[in-house]
């Protein structure tokens, strides 16, 4: 398919998605009318093509996977090209999805204004919404008709990127695919978790602020003074405060 037989509506609004692995691909199909999971390695440096793939999918736009033959056409290998326009998802455009206003709200009253990992306190612009168990693995959990904030969370911009990195570098993400694995998981469920993408490992995160960074600077200071790295000073005070 050319890129003259590319309805102009679509080509425009695919013009607005900000995913760089996602316009990659993008860009290279409208150029050649299709990728190869070859070129993704060899000229992008991608080596898991499908990985990139997933990123178009998921900002709404349909892939088709074909074979074809590799450049020195000894072995048959994936390719990506547009499938049925008629299917795109542009509500998924900027992001996985335009979140409703009113949602927000709503997920601001159910949670506060804060980060669910982090504890930190910010203001409503500054959060983002995100699926808790990945998009990836429980796809679509509610329409934009039925949303229910059980199944999202709030997260700073930082927190998102560390559970992107950590959900994509997750056996569960890459081979699994279970979702009861998902729902035990510290990124999806920080406040009653029993592993950390598969590891076993249980985690607390800790955020002081205004006036509380006396108490930090205090924490830091004494555990400077005890010989002991910060984090291992507070693990110890919190095992004096169990016993």
């Amino acid at each position: 398919m050319k890129k003259k037989d590319i309805p102009k509506e679509f080509i425009e609004l695919i013009k607005r998605i900000n995913n760089k692995r996602a316009n990659i691909v993008i860009n290279h199909i409208l150029k050649h009318g299709l990728i190869t999971t070859e070129e993704l390695q060899k000229n992008y440096g991608y080596n898991d093509p499908p990985r990139a793939a997933r990123d178009v999918r998921e900002a709404g736009i349909p892939l088709e996977t074909i074979r074809v033959k590799s450049k020195d056409g000894n072995r048959n290998i994936a390719a990506y090209k547009f499938g049925d326009f008629k299917s795109a998802r542009f509500d998924r455009i900027k992001g996985r999805i335009n979140w409703p206003k009113k949602f927000k709200e709503s997920m601001v009253k159910e949670y506060g204004s804060k980060c669910l990992i982090s504890g930190a306190e910010l203001e409503p612009r500054a959060l983002q919404i995100d699926h808790r168990i990945p998009y990836q693995i429980a796809g679509d959990i509610n329409t934009k008709k039925d949303l229910d904030v059980k199944n999202y969370m709030l997260l700073s911009s930082t927190s998102n990127r560390a559970k992107s990195w950590s959900c994509e570098h997750c056996k569960n993400w890459i081979e699994v695919h279970d979702l009861n694995i998902c729902q035990s998981c510290y990124w999806a469920f920080p406040e009653n978790h029993t592993h950390v993408a598969m590891n076993e490992i249980r985690r607390l995160d800790l955020t002081w602020q205004g006036d509380e960074v006396a108490d930090y600077d205090e924490l830091k200071r004494k555990s400077k003074k005890s010989g002991h790295e910060l984090p291992d000073y507070v693990k110890e005070i919190l095992k004096i405060n169990t016993e």
